[in-house]
């Protein structure tokens, strides 16, 4: 059943991505304009099928007041902090092939060094990822994905979009999503093996233990936002900014980006996100 429901998972993502190709060559070729007025203007209308944007948004916020915003309350009060903080330790280091393979195809020998040294050091000294030493010690943890990859390539974002369940995306990081996905060799190991129940878990755990992360800087979002949908919209976008160009704004990635200044509103969320 639940190598089953691994499938249609990979079968939804597979089909969104496909169903987004023409929009991700058509938007992610856009150039952006130079003039500093038509550059927010094309920034804030990115969104070409809001429509169906905010409908999946509604649909999303359901699921999570329904299901996820709950789990991950009672997941926050009953485990100690201290748990918490190992649990997303481990799941970090569970991710390190991804973010090795992500470091190398961008050309970052720095990041590698570091991926593997917080590998070795956590596995090793931190409880088989449990905790995070190597962080202590200095290199501390960066996380990469084959969207980031693509954008460092040079392929712009595309079209904003909106996914049923996964939440805030783009052509770009679809594919990127379904990339890291089928590549990761945990899960490969996982489907080899007829152990389909680890795939799962660790999607479900990260999911509430982000959501338990984020509970009161998305409440206090949402109750401060005039347009909940229209403020998530822009902090996931300059999320994304943020995690591609690994936090340096001089960074000369040839992507499109948000400048910071334009939203000043969203930069201590969105420093918590980053966290």
């Amino acid at each position: 059943m639940i190598s089953k429901i691994r499938k249609m998972l990979h079968g939804a993502k597979l089909a969104l991505a496909l169903g987004m190709m023409a929009p991700l060559l058509l938007g992610g070729c856009a150039s952006v304009p130079n003039d500093p007025e038509e550059r927010k203007a094309y920034y804030e209308t990115n969104d070409p099928i809001e429509p169906v944007n905010r409908a999946f948004f509604s649909f999303n916020q359901g699921l999570d007041s329904v299901i996820l915003k709950p789990i991950a309350t009672i997941y926050k009060k009953v485990l100690p902090q201290t748990l918490q903080d190992g649990i997303r330790n481990f799941l970090n280091n569970l991710r390190t092939p991804i973010i090795l393979a992500n470091n190398i195809l961008q050309g970052d020998l720095e990041g590698a060094n570091n991926t593997i040294a917080r590998f070795t050091v956590n596995t090793i000294v931190g409880f088989a990822g449990f905790g995070d030493p190597a962080g202590d010690l200095g290199a501390k943890y960066r996380s990469e994905d084959f969207g980031q990859t693509l954008a460092v390539w040079g392929l712009g974002e595309g079209p904003y979009l909106m996914l049923p369940v996964f939440g805030p995306s783009n052509p770009r990081d679809l594919i990127g999503l379904i990339v890291d996905s089928i590549s990761d060799p945990i899960d490969i190991w996982a489907d080899n093996t007829d152990r389909d129940a680890i795939p799962i878990s660790r999607l479900l755990v990260r999911g509430i233990d982000r959501r338990a992360r984020n509970l009161k800087t998305l409440d206090d979002l949402e109750k401060s936002s005039l347009d909940f949908y229209a403020t998530i919209r822009s902090l996931y976008r300059q999320l994304r900014d943020d995690e591609i160009r690994n936090g340096d704004t001089n960074d000369t990635i040839p992507s499109p980006s948000i400048s910071f200044d334009e939203d000043p509103a969203l930069a201590g969320p969105r420093a918590q996100l980053l966290k």
